[in-house]
């Protein structure tokens, strides 16, 4: 069952304060006063002892009205150059000059946050580890408290107060990531403001079930997904970026004034459709021979792979034309671990349609 909750009841405080600053368990920005921005503690599922899970959210609604746009943050807790990047848009943005709302979510997946980890580690079944971004749109009374979670903020955060949303990640731990978008091309409108981020390759993407992105589609709410380069730490170079691109999304729905600043048109940005993922055959230690965002050939050695004596046991071919969008950053690597991932368009070829296409998200 997905229980929800109409915005028209307004903000639910529950009179508890975190740190002097005021907890909710549903927000209605209806009821907040415009021209200011409002922090608050959103209430999300409890743990097993019986306390909450606490997201941090900053809503900051203009002083007339306009498009809602939600900034989202930390579905894996590994992900950090998505909190920078929004704190820095966040600061740009100033309440009394403002047509809409900017809603900051800052870091969804709390323990997932808490442990710096990709996966919200759960109790049940002696121990499992759960993607938060294959649960959404969640549900208040599911079987576990990810998907309990990403209930409680879809009806009680998301459905009520937005219009747009972008997603914003990184690749998890132990490989890198170009500057790049998933953006789902079906959709004029996403296309349309993909193009507005000034990033290095830009995915059309369908999506995948359970991916909040999906979700927020599917609910007739565009939406896209931003990934900033590497794990755990703050790439100042993709961050800067990003917040220009998200910038321009706020001038391009007269939230903010201003004119739009670089695009895809001026960083060159490439576009493809598909993935071509390359995966270890065997146990051993990898040595690239390209990087993320070379351009690579059909039948190029992208990379080779030795055992404990020295001996290469594997090499590993590209079968198509494209460019590198993600690699495999810890050097030893078990077989069926991801090696790199080779962006391309699919209708530039005629290839082996056994090829895997995974998509996103993965290991």
């Amino acid at each position: 069952m997905n229980t929800s909750i109409s915005a028209e009841f307004g903000t639910v405080y529950t009179g508890d304060t975190i740190q002097g600053t005021s907890v909710i368990s549903h927000l209605d920005i209806n009821d907040l006063e415009p021209g200011k921005q409002h922090r608050f503690f959103f209430q999300g599922v409890q743990m097993g002892t019986g306390q909450h899970w606490y997201v941090p959210i900053v809503v900051a609604k203009g002083d007339r009205p306009g498009k809602r746009i939600a900034l989202i943050t930390g579905i894996h807790g590994d992900e950090l150059s998505s909190i920078d990047a929004v704190q820095r848009i966040m600061a740009n943005l100033d309440p009394a000059q403002m047509s809409g709302t900017a809603i900051a979510v800052y870091g969804i997946s709390r323990p997932a946050m808490e442990y710096t980890h990709a996966q919200w580690a759960i109790a049940q079944c002696g121990g499992l580890l759960i993607d938060m971004n294959r649960v959404w749109p969640g549900d208040e009374a599911g079987i576990n408290a990810p998907t309990r979670h990403a209930g409680l903020l879809w009806n009680r955060l998301f459905k009520p107060n937005i219009d747009i949303a972008i997603d914003y990640h990184t690749v998890s731990t132990g490989s890198d990531f170009t500057l790049f978008l998933f953006a789902d091309f079906r959709k004029p409108e996403i296309q349309q403001m993909a193009e507005l981020f000034p990033v290095e390759q830009i995915k059309n993407d369908p999506g995948e079930g359970g991916a909040l992105e999906t979700a927020l589609i599917e609910a007739g709410i565009p939406a896209l997904t931003v990934e900033i380069g590497s794990p755990r730490i703050f790439d100042a170079q993709k961050i800067a970026l990003t917040v220009e691109g998200s910038m321009n999304v706020f001038k391009h729905y007269k939230v903010i004034e201003g004119a739009i600043g670089r695009t895809s048109k001026e960083a060159g940005t490439f576009f493809g459709d598909e993935f071509e993922t390359i995966r270890s055959t065997v146990g051993g230690f990898l040595e690239m021979l390209v990087d993320v965002k070379q351009k690579v050939t059909s039948g190029q050695k992208v990379a080779v792979q030795r055992n404990a004596f020295g001996d290469i046991v594997a090499e590993y071919t590209s079968t198509v034309a494209g460019e590198v969008a993600t690699i495999a950053r810890d050097a030893l690597s078990e077989p069926g671990s991801r090696v790199m991932q080779i962006l391309y368009n699919s209708t530039d070829l005629k290839r082996d349609l056994g090829t895997d296409h995974q998509t996103r998200d993965g290991y």
